[in-house]
């Protein structure tokens, strides 16, 4: 595996910009290297030189290459290597992990923005967020705002070094969100039982994890989303948990028994959980029970999907007919 250590080149035509994804190789950053690919960007991919034994990656990274992807090897524990990777290209996109359950490196984050502050070529850093806006989350709930708390301190680094950037908020991944019906701890949907948060009338908004990294690839090159927060907020996602019930009801020809979680029970059963899901259960609260994604409105001019009205976005009717 030594020669993954270097950057490899393929024979590739000009692109219009030189894109480097971090985290490519994760759940959203292996959708975003896709997605620049597709733009015809220019795209590298940065892997971790300790990569070890962990062939599913190294076969993902591999496939990358032979779709024409760059591969480069640095690490966070190397600050010049990092320095390095950030000097060849013109954009970096960053997807790191901030989720509990799986690592929290958001701070990790610093790093970079010291690498891209040195290398002084970039002309856009798109940093990992990708969920709820943590500007809007200043009175968050214990554990959960760890993640709002750290972005925010990222996102005052970006700016106080003058780094061009795009935050995107896409609020919440479908996957995660639809496959379960909007139920914590569940990814599959059921067609007996569902549990409804509180009423279940709370607005969530459900996108695709390929339309949030499309969307972030067309913002990259816009001078409309320069040094902006950008939102995916497609209007037909823009639905409670009751709704998305109500589709898949509809699609399996029958009605779920639904049971009511009170706001009460719901803390009382987080209280009960280890940290790392006491903090995206406390995520689940924001959403599900104080609607936290539906209580402002979006400029038109902010939102993904008015930005770029050409591009087709999956709905969440479309999304749950995968699971019939």
């Amino acid at each position: 595996m030594g020669s993954l250590g270097k950057v490899m080149n393929n024979e590739i035509p000009i692109k219009s910009s030189k894109v480097l994804v971090i985290g490519g190789t994760g759940y959203l950053g292996k959708r975003l290297v896709k997605a620049s690919l597709d733009s015809g960007h220019d795209t590298y991919v940065m892997h971790r030189p300790e990569i070890g034994v962990d062939i599913e990656k190294v076969q993902l990274l591999l496939s990358f290459k032979m779709q024409g992807a760059h591969l480069v090897s640095a690490s966070f524990d190397d600050q010049r290597s990092l320095v390095d990777a950030v000097k060849l290209v013109d954009v970096v996109i960053c997807a790191i992990s901030g989720v509990h359950i799986r690592s929290h490196q958001v701070l990790l984050q610093l790093k970079l923005v010291e690498a891209i502050k040195e290398a002084g070529n970039v002309k856009r850093f798109v940093p990992s967020e990708f969920g709820t806006d943590p500007a809007r989350m200043e009175n968050a709930m214990e554990p959960g705002r760890i993640t709002f708390d750290d972005k925010m301190v990222v996102r005052r680094a970006i700016e106080e070094a003058g780094i061009p950037f795009t935050y995107v908020s896409a609020n919440c991944f479908a996957g995660y969100f639809l496959g379960g019906l909007c139920q914590p701890g569940y990814i599959l949907p059921s067609r007996d039982h569902v549990t409804l948060l509180g009423d279940g009338d709370k607005k969530g908004v459900y996108v695709d994890e390929d339309d949030i990294a499309a969307y972030t690839l067309r913002a990259i090159d816009d001078p409309r989303t320069l040094n902006k927060t950008i939102y995916v907020k497609p209007p037909k996602n823009v639905l409670s948990q009751r709704e998305v019930v109500g589709i898949w009801e509809k699609y399996i020809g029958k009605e779920l028994q639904k049971t009511i979680l009170s706001e009460q029970d719901f803390l009382a059963t987080m209280r009960e959980a280890n940290y790392a899901q006491q903090v995206g259960l406390t995520h689940y609260y924001h959403v599900c029970y104080e609607g936290c994604l539906s209580n402002f409105e979006v400029d038109d001019e902010q939102e993904a999907s008015k930005l770029y009205p050409d591009a087709h976005y999956t709905t969440v009717e479309e999304y749950l007919k995968r699971y019939i």
